[in-house]
């Protein structure tokens, strides 16, 4: 990405002294793993940074390039802090589809050296909204460089805002159910509803997205993960400082052409501010909905033909029954002022699915045949991806981490993370409540499983958004389990 070589130069020498602080500090804690370390009362500090797009940048989630011509809803970065005076957290929300570790590495070394915060114990997320300013180049959409530094600066700024607000408060949190939004998007289908892949193969065992109320439909894929994970943090006399909720829901859509929008996780944000009654506080309460395991879960059911809707009318019908939930959850929490916080980070070595030879050479003749800059078939679009993989390195470093409040477990995965991953490592994991947030501290495309990767579809097409080896899912819920255990 040399559209960010600025960025990385400019800090190279203080990431390697950061980063090596963040493997010692995530592997070596104050406290051994296992001890359950004298804590002082809790303070905590939320904050938002605004980081809208100016207009005329280009906008992320389509396998071609669209520009931002109008601003629906303003996007923000949304910051939590939790300092127990033994350790301090952060946990971010972004507005965005995905974002380069790069941003996240120097947002993070930031945060470090003007608030004392490890790097290891800092979580920043993108939500996964289809309709935000792109921050890293996927298909045909390329960054704007001054976008992704103004970025960079601002997710910083929401940490350090939440800092400076730091109070006496208490946390609680629960576990809640909304199982009418979400539906796993793969589908097994009769063979007449299969289709070949954009590389001329006919080996897809499944089809992604597939016509509604389809004749050829057999059944879904997959699981889906109806769970609404809700951290509440009030100030000692109770008033509500923030929330972070967890839902398993790809993103919504249907915002109007050229809109720039935070999707649902936005209205999420807005609606559960005005049901716990926290509007216009001083300093202001901060919603946050982050993204759980979702990189097969959509919001259409496709049994049944679907409904026209005006834009943004999908989003609001999904951000009221989830923030309805976790308001549900809200008012049956019990909070604590006294809390282990703590954090492990691991950089693990992943293998890259690169073309061969004759996949190249096969790329690079439909390329030849292309007139104009924009690529507009599957054919074309997956010969652009090859081309670029065949760049790629052999490996990539991979960062995972896991997070522990009191006996709450949150994993970190950067990538669009298959739901049964999500769930495995719920059922493994020593701290409950548990929950996975993807698209963390950076991105390496989706993470389908091993027996996903032999279905084939969308998500396992070879791309800057699918290139991790095909048994990268298990490394991966291997070495966070062990991450989880060490917390524990």
């Amino acid at each position: 990405m040399h559209h960010l070589q600025n960025l990385i130069r400019s800090s190279s020498a203080s990431r390697l002294r950061v980063f090596g602080t963040l493997l010692v500090l995530g592997i070596c804690a104050t406290h051994a793993a296992g001890a359950d370390p004298a804590t002082g009362r809790l303070r905590a500090g939320a904050a938002t940074s605004n980081i809208t797009p100016p207009l005329g940048v280009s906008i992320a989630g389509s396998m071609s390039d669209h520009r931002v011509t109008h601003i629906h809803d303003e996007l923000h970065a949304r910051a939590l802090v939790l300092d127990n005076g033994v350790h301090r957290l952060a946990l971010v929300t972004v507005d965005s589809c995905m974002i380069p570790r790069e941003i996240f590495d120097a947002a993070k070394l930031t945060v470090q050296e003007k608030t004392g915060i490890p790097a290891s114990h800092v979580l920043m997320a993108a939500t996964h909204a289809h309709s935000a300013a792109t921050a890293t180049p996927v298909f045909q959409s390329k960054p704007d460089a001054d976008y992704q530094r103004f970025l960079t600066v601002r997710i910083a700024d929401a940490v350090r805002r939440a800092h400076n607000q730091l109070e006496p408060a208490r946390i609680g949190w629960g576990v809640g159910a909304e199982p009418n939004q979400v539906f796993n998007r793969r589908w097994h289908m009769q063979p007449g509803g299969l289709r070949p892949d954009p590389f001329g193969n006919t080996t897809d065992q499944v089809r992604m997205n597939p016509p509604r109320a389809d004749p050829n439909l057999i059944e879904p894929a997959g699981p889906i993960d109806p769970a609404v994970s809700v951290i509440s943090v009030q100030s000692a006399d109770g008033r509500p400082i923030a929330l972070l909720g967890n839902y398993s829901l790809h993103y919504v859509g249907g915002v109007g052409g050229g809109h720039a929008s935070a999707d649902y996780f936005g209205m999420f944000a807005d609606r559960i501010t005005e049901l716990i009654d926290a509007d216009r506080q001083d300093p202001p309460f901060v919603g946050m909905l982050s993204n759980g395991t979702s990189g097969d879960i959509n919001n259409i059911n496709f049994r049944v033909p679907g409904e026209r809707r005006k834009p943004y009318e999908q989003m609001r019908i999904v951000a009221e029954a989830v923030a309805r939930e976790a308001h549900r959850v809200y008012g049956k929490i019990d909070y604590t002022d006294r809390v282990v916080l703590d954090a492990r980070v691991a950089d693990i070595q992943l293998g890259v699915r690169r073309p061969g030879p004759e996949e190249v050479s096969r790329a690079k003749e439909i390329l030849a045949q292309v007139e104009g800059p924009v690529l507009r078939s599957l054919e074309e679009i997956y010969a652009g991806e090859t081309v670029a993989l065949s760049r790629y390195p052999a490996t990539v470093d991979v960062v995972l981490q896991a997070v522990r409040i009191g006996d709450l477990g949150i994993c970190a995965i950067p990538c669009e993370v298959f739901v049964e991953i999500g769930l495995e490592l719920r059922s493994l994991s020593p701290l409950q409540p548990m929950f996975t947030i993807e698209l963390a501290n950076g991105y390496n495309g989706y993470l389908p499983t091993a027996a996903h990767h032999k279905l084939g579809g969308y998500e396992t097409w070879r791309a800057k958004s699918s290139y991790l080896e095909v048994d990268a899912a298990s490394k991966i819920v291997k070495t966070l389990g062990g991450l989880l255990d060490d917390l524990k």
